[in-house]
């Protein structure tokens, strides 16, 4: 079931001491460091101390066997960990730094910070509340200017509360970089076992940071190539039994499936139009592979390619009015752009090489695509093909897949040798951060969503 937040900006002024009885947050243009963030910029300096997060008194928890003081601790190490990997900052955490008091999180020790050469601060607090519930605080100050510039407050169930940390960690990266924030969001893969020739894949969803790893179906069928709708409520993916090729959408609330197609033509890689309401998919026909459209509930497909090949659907453009794909009617493969109709196909791809799987970014002036030549790398380019830029070298790196705000590439990895294991990379634009995200088996073709509702 979607989590829902109760929003507690205001309520923040009841929710601590009286110490904390401050006047509204700043405007966003008030005061404080404002941060405006190109595809350009290098990793910023901005020295940003997260220590651990407070609690009124330590109370039973169902989030935590030794209750909410060492929940606080953990909520700041996510918030951490979260601005350290994925953002713009170089920040210091809560375990090499002192633990403020519960009353110091309104009127924080500026002096103290100043000390250690923080020059951004975050402070939380975690109050277990009646109801069973938590209520999870979060602060950005200015230590330069004594000022507070942003504060958020969410009431989760215990359960949820790394959600309230994911919301705190967006709330300074918006506030800061200028940025929408993408760490309240899901991650959908395709979760691997078993030997190199006999993969077991089995459709699977996590967290933004590789937490909470739940799988979705049970292996029977091989799933491929998942991807999020665009209210998040559901999950468009592949899946075949023998010769039998369906694409299927899983309802991420209720748990139910609904068959949007199949056949026993080869079928691959169902994406979704940004208004939900339509997948775009490819299946091969008489010795040709065509990309074809198909109402999100099922109904009649409609091609939107007639050429001699093999063409493959990438994704459509944020606004809905184009389709970026990659064929070999050429003799290679290459990567094209066609109006969403079908209509004005050309291509973009003219630097060398081979180009595969590209996905328009959703800020729409980006489209990353695998680069093969010799080995496979990430890359990006721009919608016509100018600008081409690695972000990666290994060896095999594949089907790339943006975070919510443009700002990240995350991909999958095939690792040399006879194990051919796969796993979930990520990437920032300006090729740095690269890191790999944990998952409890193998995993390939992730599919970042939007950020949660």
């Amino acid at each position: 079931m979607t989590v829902r937040f109760a929003l507690l900006a205001s309520a923040l002024l009841i929710a601590v001491p009286a110490s904390a009885q401050v006047a509204p947050p700043p405007a966003e243009d008030e005061g404080g460091l404002s941060v405006t963030v190109t595809d350009e910029n290098a990793w910023q300096d901005l020295q940003l101390a997260i220590p651990s997060f407070a609690t009124d008194r330590n109370q039973p928890t169902p989030a935590n066997a030794q209750g909410t003081g060492a929940l606080a601790l953990e909520l700041s190490r996510v918030v951490y960990n979260d601005l350290q990997f994925n953002s713009l900052f170089r920040p210091t955490g809560p375990d090499s730094l002192p633990r403020p008091a519960y009353a110091d999180i309104t009127s924080p020790q500026f002096g103290t910070w100043r000390g250690r050469g923080a020059e951004m601060l975050v402070q939380g607090f975690v109050r277990a509340q009646d109801d069973g519930r938590l209520m999870v605080g979060c602060y950005l100050y200015d230590v330069a200017l004594n000022d507070e510039l942003a504060r958020g407050g969410w009431v989760v169930q215990p359960a949820d509360w790394r959600r309230a940390a994911h919301k705190c960690a967006d709330l300074v990266y918006s506030r800061l970089s200028g940025e929408s924030p993408f760490f309240d969001s899901k991650i959908a893969y395709i979760a691997e076992t078993g030997p190199k020739d006999n993969r077991v894949k089995r459709l699977a969803i996590m967290d933004s940071d590789g937490a909470n790893h739940r799988f979705i179906t049970n292996g029977q069928s091989t799933a491929l190539t998942p991807r999020y709708s665009p209210d998040y409520s559901k999950i468009a993916y592949l899946s075949y039994v023998g010769e039998r090729m369906r694409i299927y959408v899983y309802d991420v609330g209720s748990g139910r499936q609904t068959l949007v197609t199949e056949s026993s033509n080869a079928t691959m890689a169902p994406r979704w139009s940004p208004d939900g309401r339509t997948i775009l998919y490819s299946m091969a026909t008489g010795g040709n592979t065509d990309i074809y459209t198909v109402p999100a509930t099922g109904g009649t497909p409609r091609r939107l390619t007639d050429t001699p090949g093999i063409e493959v659907g990438g994704s459509f453009s944020p606004d809905g009015r184009r389709i970026v794909f990659e064929s070999d009617r050429s003799g290679t493969q290459q990567c094209y752009v066609m109006d969403a109709d079908g209509s004005n196909q050309r291509r973009i791809s003219f630097f060398g090489g081979r180009c595969a799987t590209p996905e328009w970014s959703p800020r729409g002036d980006l489209i990353a695509f695998t680069h093969i030549t010799g080995n496979f790398r990430i890359a990006t380019m721009t919608p016509s093909g100018g600008g081409v830029r690695h972000l990666t070298n290994s060896w095999q790196d594949e089907a790339p897949t943006w975070s919510p705000n443009g700002r990240i590439v995350q991909f999958f990895r095939t690792a040399q040798g006879s194990s051919g294991e796969s796993s979930i990379w990520q990437v920032d634009l300006t090729g740095r951060n690269e890191r790999r995200l944990r998952t409890p088996v193998g995993a390939s073709d992730p599919a970042w969503g939007p950020v949660l509702p």
